[in-house]
């Protein structure tokens, strides 16, 4: 039995920020035992009042180009999908309904965000990445729906707010940069209870005087 603490990784394919993080996970390997969770980021950008960078006309350009400087930076292979963003509804379901591993959860990232493709566009193709039957249908099953809608609402009262984001002795760490901030938080668990924590999360806004 591990004694490593448990942590749970909410991800979309839909985000090349999660597929750099999902590269760079055996980071935590050694410390931490992390369970993916397939989620909806649309779903959860909704219920948080919030948007996607690929859906800011004025942010677009700069995070796509982020994402090739740092793909090169992280030395990972790197290619856009067909287009971006686009319905992940399918493939997310396909993830819940095999209750995807990390081997599986790497594959689907790897067709997206190295042979930069949309599983819309080429579903027999996603399956058979991934390992399944080329006669595979796009989940339908009102139980996987549902699954994937909680794992969604289960995000956002975990906090999350985007992807990709790790949940750890209930801290929301968000983003690809996070890796470092996680590692640390392992070292130092009271490290939310310091001064400089809780004042930070309790600063008010000037824009509500």
């Amino acid at each position: 039995m591990s004694s490593k603490p448990s942590a749970v990784f909410y991800y979309d394919v839909i985000s090349p920020f999660s597929y750099f993080y999902v590269m760079q996970r055996q980071r935590l390997d050694p410390y931490v035992d992390v369970v993916p969770v397939p989620i909806l980021l649309g779903g959860l950008l909704r219920s948080t009042n919030n948007q996607g960078p690929g859906e800011i006309a004025a942010k677009r350009p700069h995070t796509y180009q982020y994402c090739v400087w740092l793909a090169d930076k992280l030395a990972l292979p790197f290619k856009f999908p067909e287009h971006h963003p686009f319905s992940t509804v399918a493939a997310q379901r396909l993830l819940v309904q095999i209750d995807a591993d990390w081997t599986i959860v790497e594959r689907a990232f790897q067709f997206v965000w190295v042979e930069g493709k949309d599983p819309n566009l080429s579903w027999l193709q996603f399956c058979l990445y991934l390992g399944l039957p080329a006669d595979t249908a796009i989940p339908s099953a009102s139980a996987v729906k549902a699954k994937l809608v909680a794992n969604t609402e289960q995000a956002q009262r975990d906090s999350a707010f985007g992807v990709p984001s790790l949940v750890l002795n209930g801290q929301c760490f968000w983003g690809v940069d996070t890796i470092d901030w996680t590692l640390d938080f392992l070292k130092h668990p009271n490290m939310f209870e310091q001064a400089a924590y809780t004042n930070a999360k309790q600063m008010p806004s000037g824009l509500n005087q």
